[in-house]
């Protein structure tokens, strides 16, 4: 079946890296996985060997269709959605979530998953590799700062353009989140996180001058241990926090 460029779908062929995302997303203990975007079912086929159930999510009614054809006998659902209008509440187990995700809705689905009530196990997700070093870079971005409050984030393996079919431009990397039972941060700070990042290049200081005056903030910083020239990439989600307090 022939791609679609429109969704994304770029199909990881490699068996022994397939295999090693069906084993970062095993604990051992959790029966049930939710992969996300299966399309023709070669992370399908790795996620069966270690989960009783895998409900995989498709968008594509096509893909959708066909994927039960390729695996008959298995503990296999295929639910024909978006990932986004998935309703991950209504799962009454524990479970992991697995999948080789698109470029173009990477933040939403990670925002998906760890926002939910009852939230995963163990979130392994193949994306692309820009995103992924964003997003475990010590330099901060919102989305850096949004996962880590909600997760303990690892880095998986590289994973090289040549080993997918299409080929894209660019390389992927595996990323594992493992979430937290509640935030590290309310999300409140986040409104003051938002305030911050609206000139990232620009100074912190510059971005929330607004809200008291230079000789305040800058006495606030120093309690906070910011620097006086911190860009908001330099500041950590515990400094954040702690400025909330003190600003706020």
């Amino acid at each position: 079946m022939t791609a679609d460029k429109s969704l994304g779908q770029n199909w990881l062929k490699n068996r022994e890296i397939l295999d090693e995302i069906a084993e970062l997303a095993d604990n051992g203990e959790v029966k049930l996985c939710v992969e996300i975007g299966p399309g023709l079912g070669t992370l399908t086929a790795s996620l069966l060997r270690h989960f009783e159930k895998v409900i995989a999510v498709e968008f594509d009614s096509k893909l959708a269709e066909n994927l039960p054809k390729s695996f008959p006998g298995k503990n296999l659902e295929v639910v024909n959605e978006d990932i986004l209008k998935y309703d991950f509440e209504s799962l009454g187990e524990p479970y992991m979530v697995a999948g080789n995700i698109p470029y173009y809705i990477t933040s939403p689905i990670i925002k998906k998953v760890l926002e939910v009530r009852n939230r995963p196990v163990r979130v392994v997700l193949l994306m692309q590799k820009e995103v992924a070093e964003r997003i475990l870079d010590e330099k901060e971005t919102m989305l850096s700062l949004f996962v880590k409050n909600y997760a303990r984030v690892f880095a998986g393996p590289v994973v090289r353009k040549g080993e997918f079919t299409p080929q894209p431009k660019v390389d992927s990397q595996v990323i594992v989140m493992e979430p937290f039972v509640q935030p590290i941060v309310d999300e409140k700070v986040f409104d003051l996180i938002r305030k911050g990042f609206l000139a990232p290049r620009k100074k912190l200081a510059h971005n929330l001058a607004g809200l008291m005056s230079r000789e305040e903030l800058m006495k606030v910083f120093r309690a906070c241990d910011i620097p006086e020239d911190a860009r908001p990439g330099d500041v950590s989600l515990e400094k954040w926090g702690k400025l909330y307090k003190k600003i706020m």
